[in-house]
């Protein structure tokens, strides 16, 4: 008989912990400590579920209450998150799991239950579109490497390489630079950035599962991406770049040199995360490194005479917002970024 419990205590969280490593098809978002770190920096209310089958774990739902100020009260899995929703071992678990999960959305009076699964698993679940995934099996050489890369983004790595001098470092002490070289790429394209604080737990909680990549030219960074290393796949889960004329190529050389060291270490997989279908210029770069979008399953329940709050960058109220955003002081961008972040969880 299944029983569905609530909360995760240091046993809990253990046994949950061990549960998403030996599955394929979760993910680091689905990991305790992502959302130890979430809660650590942002305050949200967990509300872990957790399916025991006679004593034996057999199913967990990360999910998080987000109290937002522009869109109300949210049940997510998971705030931040490429990835969420349930993990189960089979249908039972999953369903057990996504029904007590409707229950508390209706409990606690939330707008909507948003569940991010890489495949859709809930029948019972509205699926949500405009959301894509980029997945790729790599080499199993480091010196096939540069033959997996399309021919166009492998010139322009070497060009940055060769004709500009720019070098690729990997440093848990450039997190910093690479966090500021993120804010800067987000207020140049009209979105919020996460906090230093958020980097930092992770760093703490991952220790070397959490890499730090920067390209540098005449050894300032350039470009820089921190990538979360999960099983056999490692996921880089921000990019920065700065303004110079050099940025893409710079790019392409960084991205290369994180395959590289994927390969050396034994990962099989490189997953470009995830962009809205509508962002046509994340769509491009990833599909220009030989990556083919999949849509990914997302779901969510909206219980009956509530809305669910658009929430997307694309949504018209917006637009002003983000015109400004653009001409803002990076300081000014930097600080309200981490306090908007708390009502946009992804």
């Amino acid at each position: 008989m299944l029983e569905i419990s609530t909360g995760a205590d240091a046993a809990a969280q253990a046994a949950w912990a061990r549960f998403v490593e030996a599955r394929p098809d979760a993910s680091i978002f689905q990991h305790p400590d992502w959302s130890a770190a979430v809660t650590a920096v942002f305050g949200h209310t967990p509300r872990h579920l957790l399916a025991r089958r006679g004593g034996a774990l057999v199913g967990v739902l990360p999910l998080m209450q987000v109290d937002s100020l522009l869109g109300g009260r949210l049940l997510v899995s998971v705030p931040y998150g490429t990835y969420g929703g349930v993990v189960g071992d089979d249908p039972a678990a999953v369903a057990a799991l996504a029904a007590a999960a409707r229950r508390m959305t209706d409990e606690l009076g939330a707008r909507v239950l948003d569940l991010r699964s890489a495949e859709p698993r809930c029948p019972d679940l509205e699926d949500v579109s405009g959301y894509l995934g980029f997945v790729r099996k790599l080499p199993e050489r480091v010196e096939d490497v540069a033959a997996f890369l399309p021919k166009r983004a492998r010139a322009a790595a070497r060009h940055a390489r060769d004709r500009d001098g720019v070098e690729v470092r990997h440093d848990p002490g450039l997190l910093r630079p690479v966090w500021e070289l993120y804010c800067r790429s987000m207020r140049r394209i009209a979105s919020i950035n996460y906090p230093l604080a958020l980097f930092e737990e992770l760093a703490g909680r991952r220790g070397d599962r959490l890499w730090v990549s920067a390209a540098l030219h005449g050894g300032r960074p350039v470009a820089g991406t921190i990538s979360l290393v999960f099983r056999d796949t490692v996921l880089p889960y921000v990019l920065g770049a700065d303004d110079s004329g050099r940025v893409d190529g710079a790019a392409n050389l960084l991205y290369w040199s994180v395959m590289e060291r994927a390969v050396a270490a034994g990962l099989r997989t490189f997953d470009y995360g995830r962009s809205r279908a509508d962002n046509t210029g994340a769509v491009g770069f990833k599909k220009n490194q030989g990556f083919e979008p999949r849509p990914l399953g997302y779901q969510r329940y909206v219980p009956a005479g509530r809305r669910a709050p658009d929430l997307k960058p694309s949504n018209p109220r917006y637009a002003l917002a983000r015109r400004v955003w653009r001409r803002l002081p990076l300081g000014v961008t930097r600080v309200l970024g981490t306090w908007l972040a708390r009502s946009l969880p992804g």
